[in-house]
């Protein structure tokens, strides 16, 4: 059984399900991506990771997380950033909450940003007791922010709302390079428009098959439910 917290009625919540909170972001994805990016991402393949998962425990997909720590697209107009430690307060209050019903929580991240509250918070979450982990919406080979990778996602889940005659390649270094000055300036100092990689060739096809991918990977993770010190999960 796999299905929408926010769209039950509390009489028909299971006592022991695994309860999957995508989290996300409110943040510049170049000048043809919207904001809500990292979110729609994060939501979908918690969706489509809970339909694939096969078990006696229900899972629920709750509302998903807009905003995330993105201090470093501050210089961009439309950015909204928690912070690590508004965000780690409120994951932290989030799972005490949902483990007064809930049997397991695990939180599906959308957004590279907020890796370092993920690693501190849940493992505070787990010493306390609570059965939680985490994983990271990654493509292997993809590119950093707003490239091929993102732009195909969005083609495939919200295509009304990617301008493609905008879509134009960014900084195209690996991230490694590109990591100490990004950290010190932000991206605006790396890429004046806020693109880590390169948009050109997406297409709705590829972002189908890369959400299989994504979901498939994640629904693994969760099945195998192998949490390391900090609650990440592996296969």
């Amino acid at each position: 059984m796999a299905g929408r917290l926010a769209d039950a009625a509390w009489p028909d919540i299971p006592a022991d399900a695994l309860v999957l909170v995508p989290l996300g972001s409110t943040e510049q994805h170049g000048p043809h991506l919207p904001l809500s990016t990292d979110t729609l991402i994060a939501r979908a393949v918690a969706r489509e990771a809970a339909g694939l998962l096969r078990g006696s425990r229900p899972v629920l997909v709750a509302p998903a997380v807009p905003y995330g720590a993105s201090g470093e697209h501050a210089d961009f107009p439309g950015t909204v950033s928690s912070g690590h430690e508004a965000l780690g307060h409120l994951l932290v209050e989030a799972v005490r909450s949902l483990a007064l019903w809930a049997a397991r929580v695990a939180f599906v991240n959308g957004h590279g940003g907020n890796t370092t509250t993920l690693r501190t918070f849940v493992a505070r979450l787990r010493d306390e007791g609570h059965d939680v982990g985490w994983t990271g919406c990654e493509v292997v080979g993809g590119d950093a922010h707003a490239g091929r990778t993102e732009t195909s996602l969005l083609l495939h889940l919200a295509p009304r709302h990617v301008l493609a005659r905008r879509a134009a390649p960014g900084e195209r270094r690996p991230l490694s390079a590109l990591m100490p000055r990004l950290r010190t300036q932000g991206v605006r100092a790396v890429s004046p428009n806020g693109v880590l990689g390169d948009p050109t060739g997406a297409s709705a096809a590829q972002g189908r098959s890369l959400l299989r991918e994504l979901a498939a990977d994640t629904a693994a993770r969760l099945a195998a439910w192998h949490p390391d010190d900090q609650g990440r999960l592996s296969r």
